[in-house]
């Protein structure tokens, strides 16, 4: 960044930060929390736009931008009103005008293809709801990709030409097989000419005057891939594994992600204009490591984003968690305030992992050459065992046995807690002083495909009509009948998970299914159960992959996925009373979820602590939303309900345990308790997750690191913790202890311990950074 550049806003926030307008590297800003990246992304924006009415606008589609968008609209509204003003104030729009939009002239970034653009996945949907419609945007002034309107061979829809929706760019370069190759053959020329014509009119417009868009975990811009030519232009293209599993929630399964192709505009489309404002912004720990990359190595193909460094009005904006890999954190982290026994953890871990280095092979010369290493108080030659020691209490603490408490495990979704610490679980449950309950905050329904419902309910259909869902036949079934047994449902479906029976697996998820639709759509009789199974298939059917299901058919799913829960603690003994179900109301499945509310979302979670009386509670420890955002809404809402019981009750014993998993993770210094896990205990999580997460063994909406099961990511992390605990303390350290607990162990788990004061120092960050402002 230009520092004569830098805009009255982004000095706002320099100073609100502290950091010096005259920084070492002010190409980037860090703000607090996600909402606060919005507020500062639509500010910017709007003091661009009032400077620049008739500007070329690309602005970005998906969950990253909400904050932007609803600032954006809410700063419009109260313009010139008191809370509008006094936003102004502070960041330096003082006296600026009210920007008129309608002049501004948007161009869409990028687009699935083929895709109707009616659909609300659609990116021209999200564009003309979202930006023309709620900015108030000119329609006549906006270049947009709409699939339906792209020319194609002898004028034909892309549904004639590509039927399956499948586009086989080898037939650019191959000679064709049939009438039906040489129809898309030639289509496909005449899109390339079109994303040529796209690049040309974007062109004669100048180039982009503001351009802001997210980063992928591979780094990508757009749809600008890792290995993307620094000086491509728009076109039709294919993607990889790691943007296919990002769009697979969009689209409804990496099945359809991984075969569907995208228009997006190049690395050179974005930079060609050498005065674009371009704007990267990224949130969360799990964006930190590609983050660092992109802003700190030189223009190089490997990180796309590093391409934004010919424009010197570059930005990244960013939250803490997302800075916090860069080096000025870092310095800033073991420069800034007193010295700690996490950093010393943490730099000699980090200082093992850089140099590939047992600890006990660490020299104090290494450690008085360590950039960080070399600050640690009276560095001497028990510097690293001190360290050593410091694990070591983690692990023994991790080994230790709970008794006489009782534990609420609770989980945005279903699945989070067994991916999070199933064997640390499993260590406790088996003592009897203990008491367990589990709690998933929301319905979860988003995480079935179409496909997977349509399958379960044609087998339904096919055992009621050979009479083996029997209980149907019950006189008071369809009154009360249905209420009860549902544990017998599941001790029905495990019995016929350890006697190998498939056959019969499907008929005990048909069970829970006619138990649910009974429910659901209040059933009087068999026929009506058959006729209403016919018609939930066939609106499944004529549904488009990614398309919001009606609430009765979200319920449905959700329901399912709260059997699954069921059964997985059900293997330890667990009563499906003790597996409670909250199906918090701000999880609707829209692009956008509402914040959590009292009455509707942290009441249920009141209500739940009071009756259970927790004395250890476990949580997705996610403060910044480095997974899905439903993460750190679920955690202001517990945080929310805790604040209330606190008030009440003495809660100075509570122990709250933090956990991640397969979205981000702890560093070890991080952590306090550190669970060794086993081969044995690996196998059995993957065996869990196997046999009772029906809806998720194929993996539609898989993690960007793997493509698989969850349980095969979960184990791929433990095994990369536990390597970087053998650094440090030597894998002699491990095979000749004498316990043959750590003997075993060829995974490591990662937890967070803390009290309710510092739990809630982490989570009112993030409920003050949002009350009052929408």
């Amino acid at each position: 960044m230009n520092r004569n550049t830098i805009s009255s806003i982004e000095k706002a926030f320099l100073k609100e930060t502290g950091t010096p307008e005259n920084s070492p590297d002010p190409s980037y800003i860090v703000v607090d929390n996600f909402p606060k990246l919005g507020l500062l992304t639509s500010l910017r924006f709007l003091e661009w736009a009032s400077e620049n009415p008739r500007g070329i606008i690309s602005l970005p589609t998906g969950k990253t931008p909400e904050y932007f968008i609803k600032w954006t609209a809410h700063l419009l509204d109260v313009w010139n009103e008191k809370p509008g003003i006094a936003v102004r104030e502070k960041y330096g729009l003082a006296g600026v005008k009210k920007p008129d939009l309608r002049g501004l002239r948007f161009v869409q970034i990028d687009e699935f293809y083929p895709i109707n653009s009616g659909q609300h996945n659609s990116f021209y949907n999200y564009v003309v709801n979202y930006y023309i419609k709620g900015f108030g945007l000119n329609m006549d002034n906006a270049l947009l990709i709409n699939s339906d309107e792209i020319p194609l061979a002898e004028g034909k829809h892309y549904s004639e030409v590509f039927p399956d929706l499948r586009v086989d760019l080898s037939l650019r370069y191959r000679e064709c097989r049939s009438s039906l190759e040489q129809l898309q053959q030639r289509s496909i020329f005449i899109i390339d000419q079109w994303c040529s014509d796209y690049e040309k009119r974007i062109r004669d417009l100048g180039g982009l005057g503001f351009f802001m868009g997210g980063i992928g975990p591979d780094g990508h811009i757009a749809f600008n891939t890792r290995g993307s030519d620094q000086y491509s232009t728009t076109r039709l293209t294919e993607t990889n594994f790691e943007t296919q599993a990002v769009a697979a929630s969009d689209l409804g399964g990496i099945e359809i992600s991984s075969n569907r192709l995208v228009i997006t505009i190049g690395l050179e489309t974005i930079t060609c204009n050498p005065n674009t404002v371009a704007i990267i912004i990224a949130a969360g720990e799990a964006k930190a490591g590609i983050v660092k990359n992109s802003i700190e190595s030189p223009i190089n193909n490997i990180y796309p984003a590093t391409v934004l460094k010919r424009l010197h009005n570059s930005r990244f904006y960013l939250t803490k968690g997302a800075a916090s890999k860069l080096s000025d954190t870092m310095d800033a982290y073991y420069g800034e305030g007193d010295w700690n026994p996490e950093k010393s953890d943490r730099a000699v871990v980090d200082l093992c992992r850089k140099n590939n280095s047992y600890g006990h092979h660490i020299s104090i010369e290494d450690l008085r050459h360590d950039r960080y290493c070399r600050h640690i108080p009276s560095l001497d030659k028990n510097t690293v065992p001190s360290v050593q020691k410091s694990i070591i209490e983690k692990i023994e603490r991790g080994l230790g046995q709970e008794k006489n408490q009782v534990f609420l495990h609770t989980g945005p979704h279903h699945d989070d807690i067994m991916l999070g610490i199933l064997p640390y679980i499993a260590t406790h449950i088996s003592e009897t002083s203990n008491q367990f309950h589990f709690s998933i905050l929301t319905s979860g329904f988003t995480a079935v495909t179409n496909q997977f419902i349509i399958t379960a309910l044609t087998d339904t259909i096919s055992f009621i009509d050979d009479g083996l869902i029997q209980m149907i036949a019950y006189p008071d079934f369809f009154k009360v009948g249905y209420k009860h047994k549902w544990d017998k449902d599941v001790y029905h479906y495990l019995t016929k998970v350890a006697a190998g029976e498939e056959y019969e697996l499907r008929r005990g998820l048909c069970h829970r299914i006619v138990r649910a639709v009974v429910e659901i759509y209040g059933i009087k009789d068999a026929e009506h159960l058959r006729e209403t199974l016919q018609n939930v298939i066939h609106l499944l059917q004529n549904s488009y992959d990614g398309e919001k299901n009606p609430p009765e058919i979200q319920k449905l799913k959700g329901m399912l996925r709260e059997f699954e829960e069921e059964l997985v603690w059900a293997h330890f003994g667990v009563q499906v009373k003790n597996v409670h179900h909250l199906r918090l109301g701000f999880y609707t499945g829209d692009m956008f979820t509402e914040q959590p509310e009292q009455s509707r979302d942290v009441a249920p979670i009141l209500d739940m602590l009071k009756e259970i009386h927790p004395t250890v509670i476990s949580l997705a420890f996610d403060p910044e939303g480095s997974g899905p955002d439903t993460h750190y809404k679920v955690l202001q809402a517990i945080a929310a309900a805790l604040r209330e019981w606190s008030k009440k009750e003495d809660l100075s014993d509570l122990r709250i345990w933090g956990y991640r998993n397969v979205w981000y993770r702890f560093h070890p210094a991080e952590a306090d308790c550190i669970i060794p896990v086993s081969i044995d205990e690996m196998a059995v999580m993957d065996s869990l997750f196997t046999n009772c997460y029906l809806s998720q063994v194929d993996a539609s909406f898989p993690s960007h690191e793997l493509n698989g099961k969850f349980s095969h990511l979960s184990q791929k992390i433990w095994v990369e913790q536990l390597k970087d605990i053998q650094l440090l303390l030597g894998k002699d350290y491990f095979y000749q202890n004498e316990n043959p607990k750590i003997r075993s162990s060829h995974g490591m788990i990662f937890l967070r311990e803390m009290n309710l004061e510092e739990f809630l120092t982490h989570a009112r960050k993030l409920e003050k950074s949002i009350d009052g402002n929408f």
